[in-house]
């Protein structure tokens, strides 16, 4: 995920200060891994230093000076192209499952223990997901989903690799 174009886009809506730009990313898109301060206002920096945002006002008081950021023309058209341009699929190619599938293998220990074990964690991290959908507002219910539907199909991976572990077995071996 760019931090730096999620909080362009939620400058749209309005000036806020680097708090109030965490603490909205955090509701919409942090549940897992909220952002950290440093984060934000590092961030903030290298929009502004590249013209992207500008600094709204500065409030002082009685603590350090509190900047609001505001989104300029060019940080507009940044969102746009970011948000047309099509996301690189990722195919998995190089998993770390699958490594420790074919290590297994290599080294002589119990594989299909292995994908026994992965199979049970896949289930029980669907079925927290499952329990956050019923509980989240429209957007996580659709990370949820996303979430839910690529471990579907991992579990579809490990049933197959299960399937086939003897053959495999003997592929790792033969080339070994």
């Amino acid at each position: 995920m760019s931090i730096g174009h999620t909080l362009l886009a939620l400058l749209e809506s309005g000036p806020r200060h680097g708090y109030d730009l965490k603490r909205a990313f955090d509701e919409r898109f942090g549940q897992d891994r909220p952002l950290h301060y440093g984060q934000v206002y590092s961030t903030m920096s290298r929009l502004l230093r590249n013209g992207l945002v500008e600094v709204d006002a500065v409030e002082t008081g009685g603590g350090p000076e509190r900047k609001r950021y505001a989104i300029t023309d060019a940080g507009i058209t940044d969102v746009s192209q970011w948000l047309a341009h099509p996301e690189k699929p990722e195919p998995y190619l190089q998993s770390t499952l699958c490594t420790k599938l074919v290590l297994a293998l290599l080294t002589g220990r119990d594989a299909a223990e292995l994908l026994a074990t992965q199979r049970a964690e896949h289930l029980r991290l669907m079925g927290a997901l499952t329990e956050r959908k019923r509980h989240g507002d429209l957007a996580d219910q659709l990370v949820c989903d996303h979430a839910l539907f690529h471990l579907e199909v991992d579990l579809r991976w490990l049933e197959l690799a299960a399937a086939r572990l003897d053959r495999l077995a003997a592929a790792v071996h033969d080339e070994h």
